[in-house]
């Protein structure tokens, strides 16, 4: 059974059982709780409970090889033997779980989501990039994790240029604090407050960002397999945007117009290894956030920016690609937002119109296709839109 839950890093960094998400998570998780269709193997169970994720489903069965079914949230204790899948694990998710009568045989327990909030603390990111800059001069970067306001502010004032503070627990693109020349009061009091709430801030000077892209593996019994590449875009704040949807080898080609595919490749065998000896504990979905950077050495790849201990979109516009899109087809993938109810279906009808889909044999070649229902209350949508043929 999988289940879309992008509250998790909120909840995880809260963890607490009784944890209650912003208005603004329930409203995607909402919007997009079908989503697990397009990354869930083939006669999964989605958990969704909007009655428009039905129909929206059934349109999709005739032009794809979809056959996995939604069930309610209600009638999760049918099933209370199967396992959960969901985009990341937490304790109030743990809770809510065993309150509509899931096995807690089929859940984490405590003593592993306490391990899994340890394993997600940006603290980790910092040792794997010090470990891979010692090994390598080429990489670039650098992190510190400071536990009193005094070592922020040192660090801050040893440092020209821009810099950035990170909650060591947060979302991905989440939890950051942008120092633009002084430190302003009000930032100093965020400093003091996730210090006193998490044990310590993570500070950075700011890079010279050029493109990011992400590395994805699984780890299953202590063993990292690498999946594929992400190739992304994200804010100036740093949130998420969307993922180029493309080959893995039109990706390495793109990266290599600044780094050496070697690279690449040396990079990802190193962190093949490193993964499973800083998480032995864990099981599932991983990505690694990187940046290509302009340094007074040329381009350089900042090879741990992130890691986030879960499932994540650039892993799902991964698997989308390879099952749902033409191999000789391009395009992008987007999760949107429409402040205005009702602009989210005017934005749809442009959207058919403009691009309509052309599908073949069960793969895209051209053409938009919105991921999730659309209504007139909708304002999270996420949608795709293969351009053209490469």
């Amino acid at each position: 059974m999988y289940l879309f839950n992008p509250d998790n890093d909120l909840a995880l960094a809260n963890f607490s059982a009784n944890y209650t998400p912003p208005a603004s998570a329930l409203k995607i998780a909402e919007d997009l709780a079908v989503l697990p269709v397009w990354y869930a193997p083939n006669n999964s169970k989605i958990i969704a409970e909007r009655t428009e994720n039905e129909k929206f489903l059934s349109d999709l069965k005739e032009l794809f090889a979809i056959e996995s079914a939604l069930i309610s949230f209600a009638d999760i204790s049918h099933f209370s033997q199967e396992k959960i899948i969901p985009w990341g694990w937490n304790p109030a998710l743990r809770k809510k779980l065993l309150e509509a009568g899931v096995s807690e045989d089929s859940l984490f327990s405590v003593q592993e989501l306490k391990q899994l909030r340890i394993d997600s603390g940006r603290q980790n990111a910092i040792r794997i990039l010090n470990e891979l800059k010692a090994e390598n001069s080429e990489f670039c970067g650098e992190s510190h994790f400071f536990s009193t306001i005094d070592e922020v502010l040192k660090f801050l004032s040893s440092r020209n240029g821009d810099k950035v503070l990170k909650m060591p627990n947060s979302g991905s693109g989440k939890g950051l604090v942008w120092i633009f020349g002084e430190i302003t009061d009000k930032q100093t009091d965020w400093c003091r407050r996730v210090i006193r709430e998490q044990g310590g801030v993570v500070a950075e000077p700011v890079l010279k960002k050029v493109q990011d892209f992400a590395v994805e593996f699984e780890i299953t019994n202590g063993r990292t397999e690498f999946i594929g590449y992400s190739l992304f875009r994200s804010a100036a704040s740093g949130a998420y945007m969307g993922n180029f949807l493309m080959s893995d080898t039109d990706i390495e080609k793109i990266l290599s117009k600044f780094v050496d595919v070697k690279l690449l490749l040396q990079l990802q065998k190193s962190l093949t290894k490193r993964l499973s000896q800083q998480f032995p504990a864990y099981s599932g979905n991983l990505g690694v956030d990187m940046m290509i950077c302009q340094t007074e050495k040329g381009f350089q790849i900042q090879p741990c920016v992130e890691i986030n201990l879960r499932m994540n979109m650039g892993l799902v516009a991964h698997i989308f690609y390879n099952r749902f899109v033409k191999n000789s087809s391009t395009g992008e993938f987007v999760v949107d937002y429409f402040k205005r109810q009702g602009d989210a279906l005017i934005f749809q009808q442009k959207m058919l119109k403009d691009f309509p889909l052309v599908v073949e044999n069960g793969k895209i070649k051209l053409g938009y296709l919105n991921l999730t229902p659309v209504a007139e209350q909708t304002q999270y949508v996420a949608w795709v839109v293969i351009e053209k043929p490469v």
